[in-house]
């Protein structure tokens, strides 16, 4: 079985990279994305959320570079709608508190997920 048939479901995490965070920052940023994105789909798509965790939780990380490209990606998310979550930082390291991160998309259709997703950069 190739790849592209094995998971039919899968999460992107799309980070910003124009906020400068160190590697560390951007790693804690993208498990909140993800984490956070999944439990809402545990929630309110409880069936996808089941095939991806027996598929093995196929994520993949992408870039953005602005605040505004995220809500878009947000925009879009809802419209098709995908489960999702905007992660704003704390504050208590190397951001201002509030600054927007990072959003999750998915768990979802690989499909779903990629009418929104397929033209971003891997990070």
């Amino acid at each position: 079985m190739s790849t592209v048939e094995k998971f039919k479901y899968k999460q992107v995490i799309a980070v910003r990279t124009d906020l400068g965070m160190s590697r560390g920052k951007m790693a804690v940023q993208v498990a909140h994305g993800s984490v956070s994105a999944a439990e809402r789909a545990r929630v309110t798509k409880q069936e996808e959320w089941r095939a991806w965790m027996r598929e093995g939780q196929k994520k993949v990380a992408v870039k953005v570079i602005s605040e505004e490209e995220v809500l878009e990606l947000r925009r879009q998310a809802i419209t098709h709608s995908l489960p999702h979550a905007i992660i704003r930082d704390a504050g208590m390291t190397e951001l201002p508190p509030g600054t927007l991160t990072v959003i999750g998309i998915g768990p979802a259709k690989t499909q779903a997920v990629d009418e929104v997703t397929k033209d971003l950069k891997l990070l």
